[in-house]
C-alpha cells in the first residue's frame, strides 16, 4: 500500500469515527427530546440514526478485519465479517421498525399534546448533522460499496428529518397531532424496507447464491468457445462478500498435451476475470480416457 493510499484510509477512518460520535450524540438528544415532547416520530428518527451509527461501526470494523491475513482455519481470511455484521445490524433494524409500528398502533385513538417547537428544533439539528455525516462519508463512498451504503443511508436520514420537521410545523400551526403518528409509521416502514433489502443480500451471499451481476450462461458459452474445449460443466459461482466473486468449473478436453492444457487454463482465467471473478478453480477432465478418468486441478487466486 502506498503512503498516499495509507493516508487516505487513515483520513477516511478519522472521518468515520467522527461521524459515529455525532450520530450517537444526536441519537441521545433526539430520544430524550422525543420522550419530553411526546413525539414518537422523533423517537423513530433517533433509533434510525442509531442504526446509522451502527452501520458506520460495521464499515470501520470490516475495513480493519479485511486486512487480517489468512490462516489454516480461516483459509479465505475474514472477508465475510462485514456480511455477518450487516446481518446482525439489519435484523436489529427490522425489529426496531416493527416495534415502532406497534407503538404507532397502540397510540391510535389516544390524545396527547406534542410540543411542536421541540420537534422542529431537534429535527432541524438532526437534518444538519445528517447532511454533515453524509459529507464525511462521501469521499470514502467512491472506493467502498460499504461506505457508499452508509453515505446513501445518511442522505435518506436527512430526508426523514425533513419529514419530522414538516410534522412539527403541522402540529404547531394546525394542532394536527395525528400527523406525528403518520410520520412515525412512514419512517418505520422505510426502516423495515431497507432492513429486509440488506437481509436478503446477506442471506444470498451466505447461501452461496450466484451474484446477480455475473451471467453464468455467458461464462459457460465463453469457456466452451475456447479451441479444444468440448464442455464446461459443474459450474459453481458464489460470493465471499459483496466484492469478491469465486468460480469453480470443470473443463472437458480431448488433448493431454501440457502446453495445450496450460493455454486452455489461462484463457479460462482471462474469461473469468473479464466477468469480475477474482478467485477461480479450474479442473481439467480428459475425454476418451481410461475408465479411471484422469484429471488435473489448478487453483488461481
Amino acid at each position: 500500500m502506498t503512503k498516499n493510499k495509507h493516508e487516505q484510509n487513515l483520513n477516511d477512518t478519522n472521518k468515520l469515527s467522527f461521524a459515529i460520535l455525532i450520530n450517537v450524540v444526536l441519537t441521545v438528544v433526539q430520544f430524550v427530546a422525543g420522550l419530553l415532547s411526546g413525539s414518537l416520530s422523533l423517537v423513530a428518527d433517533a433509533l434510525h440514526n442509531f442504526s446509522d451509527a451502527g452501520s458506520i461501526v460495521i464499515a470501520l470494523v470490516a475495513r480493519k478485519m479485511s486486512n487480517l491475513p489468512r490462516n489454516p482455519t480461516m483459509t479465505y481470511g475474514f472477508k465475510r465479517a462485514e456480511i455477518i455484521g450487516t446481518l446482525i445490524n439489519s435484523t436489529t433494524l427490522a425489529l426496531v421498525g416493527f416495534y415502532l409500528l406497534y407503538e404507532v398502533y397502540s397510540r391510535i385513538g389516544t390524545s396527547s399534546d406534542i410540543q411542536g417547537w421541540t420537534v422542529i428544533w431537534v429535527a432541524s439539528i438532526a437534518f444538519i448533522i445528517d447532511v454533515g455525516t453524509a459529507l464525511l462519508t462521501y469521499s470514502g463512498s467512491k472506493s467502498s460499496l460499504n461506505i457508499k451504503a452508509a453515505f446513501i443511508h445518511n442522505i435518506s436520514d436527512a430526508m426523514s428529518s425533513l419529514a419530522v420537521i414538516l410534522s412539527g410545523v403541522l402540529i404547531l400551526l394546525f394542532e394536527i397531532y395525528w400527523v406525528d403518528l403518520i410520520c412515525s409509521a412512514l419512517i418505520s416502514v422505510y426502516v423495515i424496507y431497507h432492513a429486509f433489502m440488506l437481509l436478503r443480500e446477506c442471506i444470498l451471499i451466505l447461501m452461496q447464491a450466484a451474484p446477480s451481476d455475473v451471467p453464468i450462461q455467458k461464462i459457460q458459452k465463453s469457456i466452451e468457445s475456447i479451441k479444444g474445449v468440448m464442455n464446461a460443466e459443474h459450474i459453481h459461482l458464489w460470493q465471499l462478500n459483496e466484492k469478491t466473486h469465486v468460480l469453480e468449473v470443470h473443463v472437458e478436453t480431448l488433448s493431454r498435451e501440457i502446453p495445450y492444457i496450460e493455454k486452455i487454463k489461462n484463457e479460462v482465467r482471462e474469461i473469468a476475470t473479464s466477468f469480475g471473478v477474482e478467485h477461480t478453480t479450474i479442473q481439467i477432465d480428459f475425454l476418451n480416457a481410461d475408465p479411471m478418468r484422469n484429471s488435473e486441478e489448478t487453483q488461481d487466486e
